[in-house]
């Protein structure tokens, strides 16, 4: 039994999904000057590490919202707040002002939780397997997570603007809004029609407001 123990603990040890920097170093603040691999950045020499790698303030003030979707997110992640690289955490902030709204959307490198602190937001996912609706208004300190890799969407639930901030458990999550995947390309129309079911004209009205071409 004692060498089925140590067979088993020394088979999770070489399996183990973590880095291996993770063993040996207490953090791998990203190196921006190195090049960054599939793996994600590589980690800055000790000696060269500060507090401020460790601290963030672009959080403070939110983004501008004058836009086509009346919506801002301001990113935490390993490329603008080298401190969370390789910690499998990050951050982001969203402003989302009256009649404002963050399209379908999905974050393919990890999940997501938003918590409100300013206004209400419906916020909802659909679920891959049944293509099941999650929605729901949430209000001022209430929290929603969002699993990995799923469609989902915020939208203003008032006329006030809606704040909320938002932690993802990846440095680097990733982002693909649905809207502009389909219509802000030089996807063929003829395509992206037939893919859609939707009829040219709605097609090319689309393309033409998210700058897409084809």
């Amino acid at each position: 039994m004692f060498q089925i123990f140590i067979l088993a603990v020394l088979f999770f040890f070489f399996s183990s999904p973590f880095p291996s920097h993770g063993a040996v170093q207490d953090f791998c603040v990203a190196d921006f000057m190195a090049p960054e691999g599939p793996a994600g950045y590589s980690c800055k020499m000790p000696a060269n590490v500060t507090v401020d790698d460790f601290v963030f303030t672009g959080l403070v003030k939110g983004g501008n919202t004058s836009n086509i979707i009346k919506a801002a997110v301001t990113p935490a992640f390993a490329a603008q707040f080298p401190g969370v690289n390789g910690l499998g955490i990050s951050m982001a902030r969203l402003d989302l002002a009256p009649g404002g709204v963050v399209p379908l959307h999905t974050h393919p490198g990890g999940s997501e939780v938003l918590v409100v602190v300013q206004g209400s937001i419906l916020a909802g996912f659909i679920s891959s397997s049944a293509n099941t609706v999650y929605m729901k208004t949430l209000k001022r300190g209430e929290i929603m997570v969002f699993p990995k890799g799923l469609l989902h969407f915020q939208v203003n639930a008032r006329g006030i603007t809606a704040i909320a901030f938002v932690s993802f458990s990846s440095p680097s999550p990733g982002l693909q809004i649905l809207d502009f995947a389909l219509f802000a390309n030089n996807l063929p129309s003829a395509l992206v029609e037939k893919t859609t079911f939707l009829d040219d004209a709605q097609v090319k009205k689309l393309k033409a407001v998210l700058g897409g071409t084809g």
